[in-house]
């Protein structure tokens, strides 16, 4: 069925866009010796009635034959029959209605011309519908499956997080179990307590940045077992950012860099530093942490920041931005990015 005859208001709407046709018509037939308007559209009216339902056939054939340039002989062929026999029906209905009305027809050639201007010209209009229709599909198609790939590479990246930690973490107390067996064992503790809360919220894209927190503050718990009082963590976290959605374990991978390249190169430990504040409509996370400036570079840097990095960028775009750089002493991760209402709320354990 053609669109515009899925529901009657279409339809109506479609038979009012004839309205001015009827009155062009009505002006050339008395412009060119006919008789009054009056008459005239009393003899087109019906007539015209018929002709906009046939100009809405080519709709199906337009579809079956498309536009190509090997085909041209064939479709100027087609669309010529078309036009005659659709303009013909017009000015045969033309005619019966002058009969009918007691009226002479005449001028039935220059109906017939103009009937056949306009079924071309309708068939023009179907085949830009249907460009414009293949168009949008096409972009709906490329949007869609844009998602799909950010989708799929935001769950890799995600996926990758647990992994990548626990494997440090099972070196860290495996290197603790020779020094202290207490120890490990409560590492071992914390560190299944970690993995919990994090397996939860890590299956979701987005969670409230304040469980965010408490993850990173979980995961500092685990490391302060194996380093003691080496190992200082303090926060400053403004009350307006805590509902605000952040990608899940999106803070995990900087603290924990802040502990592996910060803290466990200095003989007497250090600080990390967390704050959290609003800056307008944005939030402005950073992580602070003392660094041995002397000290050789490491060898491997890791996934953290370009991860960060990207994942910041699939969910917000160029409204996000990431930089880091170390200065007297003092490494400085710092994340900006909107501030949007989380989808639903989350609790820890």
């Amino acid at each position: 069925m053609h669109p515009l005859l899925a529901s009657r208001g279409r339809t109506l709407l479609y038979l009012a866009g004839w309205v001015p046709i009827l009155a062009l018509l009505d002006y050339l037939m008395w412009a060119s010796g006919g008789a009054s308007w009056l008459q005239n559209t009393a003899i087109l009216g019906p007539a015209c009635v018929l002709f906009a339902f046939a100009c809405l056939s080519p709709w199906p054939m337009c579809r079956v034959r498309p536009l190509r340039l090997a085909d041209a002989a064939m479709l100027v062929a087609t669309w010529a029959a078309a036009a005659a026999a659709a303009s013909a029906t017009f000015t045969g209905a033309a005619w019966a209605m002058a009969r009918l009305e007691g009226q002479p027809a005449t001028h039935l050639d220059l109906l017939f011309g103009v009937g056949i201007l306009l079924y071309l010209l309708s068939a023009g209009l179907h085949y830009a519908s249907l460009a414009a229709e293949q168009a949008r599909e096409a972009s709906l198609a490329t949007a869609e499956a844009r998602t799909l790939a950010r989708d799929a590479e935001l769950h890799a990246l995600r996926m990758q997080i647990n992994p990548h930690f626990l494997f440090n973490s099972l070196h860290s107390i495996a290197a603790l179990a020779t020094i202290d067996g207490v120890q490990a064992r409560e590492m071992c503790f914390r560190l299944a307590d970690f993995l919990r809360s994090s397996l939860g919220l890590g299956e979701r894209e987005s969670i409230p940045l304040r469980d965010e927190l408490a993850l990173a503050r979980s995961y500092l718990e685990v490391e302060q077992v194996r380093f003691g009082a080496r190992l200082a963590f303090t926060q400053d976290i403004e009350e307006s950012c805590q509902e605000c959605a952040v990608p899940a374990l999106l803070l995990q991978p900087l603290v924990e860099n802040a502990v592996k390249h910060g803290i466990a190169g200095l003989v007497e430990g250090g600080a990390i530093r967390l704050s959290v504040e609003r800056l307008g409509g944005d939030v402005r996370v950073a992580v602070e942490n003392g660094f041995d400036p002397d000290a050789p570079p490491p060898n491997q840097l890791g996934m953290g920041l370009p991860q960060v990095r990207r994942r910041l960028g699939l969910r917000f775009g160029d409204a996000a931005s990431l930089e880091a750089g170390g200065r007297d002493g003092v490494y400085r991760v710092e994340l900006r990015f909107p501030c949007e209402s989380s989808i639903a709320s989350s609790s820890l354990a």
